[in-house]
């Protein structure tokens, strides 16, 4: 049954995916019903037609033969013979002259009973005609019938013609001349089997023209598609060839046009960022000699704040937390430019990710506890790896302290476990949260969800691009799931080995009370 649903579907299949197979069965399925109605307009013409002529000439035959009945009655002497006997006698003159050819055939309505050519069944004449000439005057009746036989013969279609002669002082007697219609059916079998014939022929070549010229007609999208597919995987020299001046050529035209507008915006951007990302390691480079000494002027003032007066010994604390605000910020601009540069390295160590973590939860307790927040920690035993521990420390200090900051004062669960060759991290808080739209943007240098929103442990807004740039070093993912008013979850998974293929992370991103939800 699946076999035979996926041969039934795959017509649905090649509609969907394939834009030839569509404007060849549109065309074919058009072209059908053009030659449909062609064929059939034909066909009925040629019906008509020959039936029509087929009526005028028996009318003009049976009408020929009718008034030389008529005549020959009007001059029969009716007092030697009786009428039955005349018309007998002209009923098989009339038959004899129409068996030559196979004309006709007779039946005529005596007075004593029905007259008719030989083998020939008096039921041949439909009742129709007979009330309509038996009502009538000397006007002809015409109507097709099937010409049966008593004596045995295949009946065959015919026309009647229907009339009637006039015997002095002995009243009407319908005559039906029948004329058989076999060779005007066989002209008709012969239209029908060349319509048929034709349709037969027509289909294949139709659909054989229509796949070619949607080829032609196809072939500059396609290449189109190919060329756009080539310039956004960075291939920015790719042009489409131009041949002719039609729409289609219009097509390629405004492609390439539009393929040398976006190589030289790119290459604005480019060059804009590489003027930004100078300017930042310049910047960062050049602030760490002076900041150097006015390190080691602050901190000389700093030993000797309990000599100072209150007002000054207050201003030395402020500027001693501000140089160090100023340092952490410069630390992660070097940082950054180190990533951009591409000179980032790991110093790779066998640790216990547990006792990382919990070294960290450590160390983050007094602002947990200045947020009144809870740390949890659920881990096995150990879960040994291969990190650089100063990265991997940065990433949970970062995560953890974003958590403990917009957690609004709830538990901060963190968890720790790991695969065959995997092991991850998550860091759950029930805080403000963040749209799903904005789970890659928390990534983003310098983004945050609410700019308006004032931070109270110091940040420059790089800590989370710094931890993304540190798990992919690694090899690894850092993931977000968030939802306003639900909190958020972070997850980080690593390799047990830089360098190794992590198929699957241990934890899932969704914390578990909201899948589904």
């Amino acid at each position: 049954m699946s076999r035979l649903g996926r041969v039934l579907r795959a017509p649905a299949r090649w509609w969907s995916r394939s834009l030839s197979f569509r404007v060849v069965t549109n065309s074919v399925l058009a072209a059908l019903v053009v030659f449909g109605i062609t064929g059939w307009l034909l066909v009925d013409q040629s019906t008509r037609g020959i039936l029509e002529a087929k009526t005028d000439q028996s009318v003009s035959e049976a009408s020929a033969v009718l008034e030389g009945m008529q005549a020959s009655l009007r001059d029969a002497d009716l007092r030697t013979s009786t009428v039955n006997e005349h018309l007998t006698r002209l009923a098989r003159d009339v038959a004899s002259r129409g068996n030559v050819g196979d004309q006709y055939d007779l039946i005529i309505s005596g007075p004593v009973s029905d007259i008719t050519s030989a083998g020939v069944d008096v039921a041949s004449v439909p009742v129709p005609i007979r009330e309509a000439v038996a009502s009538g005057g000397q006007d002809l009746f015409t109507t097709p019938t099937s010409i049966a036989f008593t004596d045995g013969r295949t009946p065959r279609a015919g026309l009647v013609v229907g009339g009637a002669l006039l015997a002095p002082g002995s009243g009407r007697y319908p005559v039906y001349f029948l004329f058989g219609m076999d060779q005007e059916q066989q002209t008709l079998e012969v239209v029908q089997r060349s319509a048929l014939l034709a349709a037969v022929v027509f289909l294949p070549l139709m659909t054989g023209l229509m796949y070619l010229i949607s080829l032609q007609a196809l072939r500059p999208i396609r290449a189109a598609r190919e060329t756009s597919e080539r310039i956004a995987a960075g291939h920015l020299d790719e042009r489409m060839a131009i041949r002719g001046s039609d729409d289609l050529a219009g097509l390629g035209r405004s492609m390439n046009h539009m393929a040398v507008e976006l190589g030289r915006k790119i290459q604005e951007l480019e060059n804009l960022s590489l003027v930004q990302r100078q300017f930042v390691s310049d910047v960062s480079h050049e602030l760490r000699t002076p900041l150097t000494t006015v390190r080691m002027a602050a901190d000389v003032l700093y030993e000797g704040r309990d000599e100072f007066s209150a007002p000054a010994r207050r201003s030395t604390e402020l500027l001693k937390g501000e140089l160090d605000r100023f340092e952490y910020l410069l630390t992660e601009l070097l940082e950054i430019s180190r990533f951009d540069a591409g000179a980032a390295e790991l110093q790779v160590d066998e640790v216990d990710m547990v006792q990382l973590v919990a070294a960290e939860i450590a160390a983050q307790q007094p602002l947990a506890e200045a947020y009144d927040t809870k740390l949890v920690l659920d881990a096995p035993d150990e879960a040994r790896c291969r990190v650089d521990p100063r990265r991997v420390r940065r990433i949970i200090s970062n995560l953890l302290s974003n958590a403990i900051e917009h957690g609004e004062g709830h538990d901060v669960v963190l968890r720790v476990a790991t695969n065959t060759d995997a092991v991850a991290v998550t860091i759950r808080d029930h805080g403000v949260g963040f749209s799903a739209a904005q789970a890659h943007q928390v990534f983003t240098r310098f983004w945050r969800a609410d700019s308006s929103r004032q931070r109270t442990v110091g940040g420059s807004g790089l800590g989370l691009s710094i931890a993304l740039e540190d798990a992919q070093l690694h090899g690894g993912w850092l993931n977000a799931w968030g939802r306003p008013g639900h909190g958020a979850q972070f997850r980080l998974t690593l390799p047990l080995t830089p360098g190794c293929t992590v198929s699957e992370s241990p934890l899932a991103v969704v914390p578990a009370e909201r899948r589904g939800a």
